[in-house]
């Protein structure tokens, strides 16, 4: 299995980054609008479209307030198997560290999803450093 890791230190306040992260269903317009284009939450399912016109169902397996952690998985497609976390530690006064784990099968699919993830993590960073 390939494992995708990601990680970016952020000029936002740790709590802010958090609160976007567990706004599941804001996606597209408070965390990484753009590379998101489209978020639809139902129950614990929300389906992603990118900015490239790719789709992903992701299966929301746990929001964890305490840790600020969000872990999911994706299904169907060209993925045998899936499954990411985003997490985000403090790193000082206002700043915080985003980490954005996947592993993934066939490894093949790191080749397409690791710059996706860079990608996003970049989106991430500068959406929660813009000025509010």
């Amino acid at each position: 299995m390939a494992t995708i890791h990601k990680e970016v230190i952020i000029d936002a306040p740790t709590d802010k980054v958090w609160a976007a992260i567990a706004d599941v269903g804001a996606l597209h317009t408070r965390l990484v609008p753009g590379f998101v284009i489209d978020t639809v939450l139902k129950d614990d399912v929300r389906t992603v479209t990118f900015g490239n016109g790719m789709t992903a169902e992701e299966t929301i397996i746990t929001i964890d307030h305490a840790e600020r952690r969000f872990v999911y998985s994706v299904s169907g497609g060209r993925l045998t198997q899936h499954s990411a976390s985003n997490q985000v530690f403090a790193a000082g006064e206002g700043r915080c560290r985003f980490v954005w784990i996947a592993d993934v099968l066939p490894h093949a699919a790191a080749d397409t999803m690791g710059p996706m993830m860079a990608q996003g993590a970049q989106v991430l960073k500068a959406t929660m450093e813009a000025p509010a």
